[in-house]
């Protein structure tokens, strides 16, 4: 018999031992974290607050603002405290939550992405049918519909986890909760939980990415075989491909955390990894979806009483 330890908190794993290191993380990691709350918070208000949004587009990206800065928030002040904290611990039940927040928003973002895809794909491809498919019943069903699936999905894994005995050494090797450092840390018999990361977790990932890439190839099928016009081509290729790069990052982060297998050499490369899956996608997407558009820059001069100089240039119609 294994002895099993009664766990009232979890020790994390630093970002970096080197001392000097530090303050230079913490600053890099709060400037990040500012700008993100800022970018996805001023995306959040020109969306909520300007009429002339109030499009499924728009709806879908506001629903995006607010997951990402609570998916931010979920490891980022934990991960600054414990960079000027000497006793670098989460207790048992904030670990348990942490960990349904972190899988729960993670998911809600796959499943949102590939709507936002769907949307576009249903605005270019199909126009004259885009109000009617896209009605606010229809978008305000599929948000609820990402949001109470991802949920229960997150629900599942953390009542999982949390039932599990703990043994030997209480140090997590991650810079917060998440399940396979925990597994690793387990007692007994954790099949059930691989394998509802494999299949579940597996099942989710892959069906959204597949749908997220699959909207935008038929887009871009489209627009090279129907539409004619060089100027809106380039100005929707140009737009897919910085959608394309957003959606790659976040499942190519996914899947060096989660579909690799953990050794010691791989222990610092997926602390890494998860450090820009946390902070860089969620950064990347008011820049990616909102900087580029000249509408959300007219909409940020008009909410914000500033003056933005921009281009002269057609948007591409959405």
């Amino acid at each position: 018999m294994e002895n099993v330890t009664t766990v009232n908190e979890f020790l994390l794993l630093e970002l970096t031992s080197t001392q000097e290191l530090q303050p230079i993380l913490l600053m890099t990691l709060l400037i990040i974290y500012m700008i993100d709350l800022f970018g996805n918070g001023s995306v959040l208000v020109v969306v909520i607050l300007e009429p002339r949004l109030y499009s499924p587009m728009y709806f879908f990206l506001g629903n995006l603002s607010c997951l990402d800065i609570c998916y931010s928030s979920v490891t980022l002040p934990i991960l600054m405290a414990n960079l000027l904290s000497a006793h670098k611990a989460v207790s048992f039940l904030g670990c348990i939550t942490q960990l349904h927040f972190f899988h729960f928003l993670g998911c809600t973002e796959s499943i949102l992405l590939a709507m936002m895809g769907f949307d576009r794909f249903v605005a270019i491809c199909y126009p004259l049918r885009y109000t009617v498919i896209m009605n606010l019943k229809a978008c305000i069903l599929l948000a609820t519909v990402a949001w109470i699936t991802s949920f229960f999905y997150a629900l599942m894994h953390s009542v999982m986890t949390a039932r599990l005995n703990f043994c030997h050494s209480l140090k997590l090797n991650h810079f917060f909760c998440d399940v396979k450092p925990l597994l690793e840390l387990a007692c007994g018999d954790i099949r059930l939980n691989q394998w509802l990361i494999f299949i579940v977790t597996g099942s989710l990932a892959m069906a959204a990415c597949f749908l997220t890439f699959l909207s935008y190839l038929y887009i871009i099928s489209f627009l090279l075989f129907k539409n004619r016009t060089c100027r809106g081509l380039h100005k929707a290729l140009s737009t897919c491909a910085s959608h394309f790069m957003v959606v790659s990052l976040f499942y190519g982060t996914v899947g060096l955390t989660y579909i690799s297998p953990t050794s010691a050499t791989s222990v610092i490369q997926e602390r890494y990894v998860a450090v820009i899956h946390t902070t860089v996608t969620s950064l990347l997407n008011p820049l990616i979806y909102t900087l580029r558009n000249k509408e959300v820059k007219l909409a940020l001069s008009r909410v914000f009483g500033r003056k933005l100089k921009l281009p002269n240039e057609n948007h591409w119609q959405h």
